[in-house]
C-alpha cells in the first residue's frame, strides 16, 4: 500500500491522533478517517481516557449511517475487549463497516490481533499497513507500547551537549542548544506524564519543569530525585513554592535524609516517596509504575546521568548536540559520541543536531 490513497489516509488519522498529545495515558494516541470511494466524510481521535475511541468518535461525527463500501482508517487496531468503553470492533460491525485498514497491531500480548481476527470472521476485508506508515503509527505510542507491554514506567532521558561530551552551559550561560532545540524539548516535557530531575539540578538551576508551548503552558507531574536531602531548607524552590507545587513530587531514601525532611516537604505541598535503602533508581521506577505513570522523562546532570547510564534502566533518549565550545570544559565529557541511538541526527536551526530514539545500551 506504499505511497497509495490508504497510506494518506492513515497520514492524516495520525495527525488526528496528535491533537491528544500528551493527554491519553495510560490510553494510547488513536486516529481515525472515514471514506466514501475517493472522498474523507469523516474524522474522529480519541481525546483522553474514558472517552469514545477515535473509530467511535469518527463514526459518530458522520451522523449518518456510513454507505455501503465505506473504509475506516485507524492508527490502531480496534479494541475488541470492553473496558471504560464498549470494543471499538462491536461499533465498526455495527455501523456495517466492511473494510477496515489498520495502521498497527494492539501491543497487548493478551489482544494483539484479536481485534483483525475478530472482523475478518465476520466478514469484514482488513487491510494492515507496511513500512513507513506502520512505523509510523507504532513510533506514535511508544509510551503505551512499553506500559501495555511490560506493565512497567518507561525511563527517557533528555541531554543537551556539546560536541565533546558535556553538558553543563559555559559560566554565566543558561543554555548550550538553540532556541529551536528548546522548544523541541518542550514537546517531549508535553508528552510525558512525567518530568524528572536530580536534587544537583534543581539547586543549580531552579527549573519549573513545565511544557511551554505556542498553545499554553502545562505541567506534568514533576519528580525530584532527593535521595540526602539536599533540597532541605530552601522552600524558595520553583518545584517547591510555585503554583504548581502540588504536581511536585520529592523521592528520597529515608535512611540518608535528614531527620524530618519528608515532613517538612509535606509541608510546603509536594508529595513525598520514601524509597527503601538500596537500589534507588531501580526503587523510583517500581514505585512509579505501581502509581500507574507511564513514562518519565529525566533531565539529568552529570552524576546522575552517569548513574542512569550505568543502572541499565534507560530506554530511551534525546541527545541534543550543539558545537563544540558551548560547554563548561571543566565539566566532565561523560556523554561523549559513540552513543547507543539510532545513527540518524536531525538538524534544529543553524547548529544544533537531535539523536533520539530507542536506547540501545
Amino acid at each position: 500500500m506504499a505511497g497509495g490513497p490508504a497510506d494518506r489516509h492513515l497520514a492524516r488519522a495520525l495527525g488526528l491522533a496528535r491533537r491528544a498529545w500528551g493527554d491519553t495515558h495510560p490510553n494510547p494516541m488513536v486516529g481515525a478517517v472515514l471514506t466514501e470511494g475517493d472522498a474523507v466524510v469523516a474524522e474522529g481521535w480519541h481525546a483522553r481516557a474514558g472517552e469514545p475511541h477515535a473509530e467511535v468518535a469518527a463514526l459518530r461525527a458522520l451522523g449518518r449511517r456510513p454507505l455501503p463500501g465505506a473504509t475506516l482508517h485507524v492508527t490502531l487496531e480496534p479494541c475488541s475487549s470492553h473496558g471504560r468503553t464498549p470494543p471499538c470492533v462491536d461499533a465498526l460491525l455495527a455501523a456495517g463497516i466492511r473494510r477496515v485498514v489498520v495502521g498497527t497491531l494492539d501491543p497487548n500480548p493478551l489482544h494483539a490481533g484479536r481485534g483483525i481476527r475478530l472482523l475478518r470472521e465476520a466478514g469484514v476485508e482488513v487491510v494492515l499497513a507496511d513500512g513507513p506508515s506502520e512505523l509510523a503509527c507504532r513510533e506514535l505510542n511508544f509510551l503505551f507500547n512499553h506500559w501495555i507491554s511490560r506493565r512497567r514506567t518507561l525511563l527517557a532521558m533528555k541531554v543537551a551537549r556539546d560536541a565533546t561530551g558535556r553538558t553543563v552551559p559555559l559560566p554565566g550561560r543558561r543554555w548550550i542548544t538553540g532556541e529551536e532545540a528548546r522548544a523541541d524539548v518542550m514537546r517531549w516535557r508535553r508528552l510525558f506524564p512525567c518530568v524528572a530531575v536530580g536534587a544537583g539540578t534543581a539547586l543549580a538551576d531552579n527549573p519549573a519543569l513545565t511544557a511551554r508551548l505556542p498553545e499554553g503552558a502545562t505541567c506534568p507531574l514533576r519528580l525530584v530525585l532527593d535521595r540526602s536531602g539536599r533540597l532541605q531548607g530552601r522552600g524558595d524552590l520553583a518545584l517547591l513554592a510555585d503554583a504548581h507545587r502540588a504536581r511536585t513530587i520529592v523521592a528520597l531514601d529515608p535512611a540518608r535524609a535528614p531527620s524530618g525532611h519528608a515532613d517538612w516537604i509535606r509541608a510546603l505541598g509536594p508529595a513525598v516517596w520514601e524509597i527503601a535503602p538500596g537500589d534507588f533508581l531501580e526503587g523510583v521506577l517500581a514505585r512509579a509504575s505501581q502509581e500507574g505513570i507511564v513514562g518519565i522523562l529525566l533531565e539529568p546532570g552529570p552524576s546522575l546521568g552517569q548513574e542512569v547510564l550505568r543502572s541499565g534502566l534507560l530506554r530511551r533518549a534525546w541527545v541534543y548536540t550543539a558545537p563544540a565550545g558551548r560547554a563548561d570544559p571543566a565539566s566532565p565529557p561523560w556523554l561523549a559520541d559513540p552513543l547507543p541511538l539510532p545513527p540518524s541526527p536531525v538538524s534544529l536551526g543553524a547548529d544544533d543536531a537531535l539523536l533520539s530514539g530507542e536506547w540501545r545500551g
